[in-house]
């Protein structure tokens, strides 16, 4: 009984044993960026980006191709068997960068991806990012979650374009606002803008587009506008630093135009001043119209009012009178008829009296 019990003790304790589950290992990420050389990628290892002040920082994917160059990698290391769940915002996510035979643009990807490990323990991805705003990579498995932060570097300039009054006064100052762009629509700082003048003067023919948070991308120019006329101005980009055309891109728009037109403010208030005085002319004359229309109104209607009461008491005096006539004559009537009745009404007693036999009924 005793081995028996030391047996069942043991059987006991080994199902315990199985019963308990391994220990997950916690999940471990590697980061690194990728240089393409004679077709050949070197990975560098990446130790930043755990913090949106350190953010992982890759060029946008210009030429819309989404090559080693243009990403981070990401290696996570877990367990056999599990899943790892990647997801982005202002960034891509890719599981492959371009191949020939697997083409991966910019418009490639998608905010979130899941890779599940089968046999091995390795999940890998890549990121890339078409803004130059920080976005976040957060990956998680088995209940750990790793945030990363990546950032994308602007690309040459696509776009050109000029912002400001389009007119101004004669020999005013007006300034003209020029921003960069890249295809993407992110701001380009430290680039040289070109300015020409036609009809009036710049007060500077080159300028930096600005890197601080309220000059980002752009520069200003202060064009003097001649006495008359119109003025144009044109502002263009170095062509060492203008994007290339790309198939699938947006034209690349490397100057801007813009015309302002000199206004002559004392012959326009002139103007109006006359166009007002004569607008008051004209009203009052309309009052005075309007006040002699309704004083020849006024009378009239007091006329009518005057005329309709005259009517009215004409008419109710003669309806009086005829009431009294009517009156009258139906008294006459009536003392006629009853003088008529009174009299046949004597003759008639007479007549029964002599005649009680054929008397003849009284008139009531």
């Amino acid at each position: 009984m005793k081995k028996l019990s030391i047996l069942v003790a043991s059987v006991l304790g080994l199902s315990a044993l199985a019963a308990v589950p391994a220990q997950a290992a916690p999940m471990t990420v590697a980061t690194s960026t990728g240089a393409v050389a004679g077709g050949v990628t070197t990975w560098t290892t990446v130790t930043t980006g755990t913090a949106s002040t350190s953010a992982i920082t890759r060029p946008v994917p210009e030429d819309n191709v989404i090559d080693d160059s243009d990403v981070v990698r990401f290696v996570a290391t877990v367990d056999t068997g599990t899943s790892v769940v990647a997801t982005a915002t202002n960034a891509t996510i890719v599981a492959a960068t371009n191949a020939a035979a697997a083409p991966v643009n910019a418009s490639s990807g998608s905010s979130s991806l899941t890779i599940a490990t089968g046999t091995g323990d390795k999940a890998t991805f890549y990121v890339y990012t078409k803004t130059t705003a920080v976005g976040t990579v957060v990956i998680t498995n088995q209940g750990t979650t790793l945030t990363y932060y990546v950032q994308g570097t602007a690309g040459k300039i696509n776009t050109v374009a000029l912002s400001g009054n389009d007119s101004g006064s004669t020999s005013s100052v007006v300034t003209v606002t020029a921003t960069a762009t890249d295809v993407f629509g992110n701001k380009v700082s430290g680039k040289v803008l070109t300015a020409l003048v036609v009809n009036g003067t710049v007060d500077t023919t080159t300028a930096t587009t600005g890197a601080t948070l309220t000059n980002f991308g752009a520069a200003d120019f202060k064009v003097t506008l001649p006495t008359t006329g119109t003025t144009t101005l044109v502002v263009s980009a170095a062509s060492a630093d203008i994007a290339s055309t790309v198939a699938g891109f947006n034209t690349v728009t490397s100057s801007a135009v813009k015309s302002i037109t000199v206004r002559d403010l004392a012959g326009e208030l002139a103007a109006v001043t006359a166009a007002r005085d004569a607008a008051l002319a004209a009203k009052t004359v309309a009052e005075q119209a309007l006040a002699t229309a309704n004083a020849a109104a006024t009378a009239a209607a007091a006329k009518a009012a005057a005329d309709l009461k005259a009517a009215n008491d004409s008419a109710t005096v003669t309806i009086a009178a005829k009431d009294a006539e009517i009156a009258k004559l139906k008294a006459d009537n009536a003392k006629a008829l009853a003088d008529l009745k009174k009299a046949f009404n004597a003759l008639a007693k007479k007549w029964n009296a002599k005649n009680p036999k054929a008397k003849v009924t009284l008139v009531k």
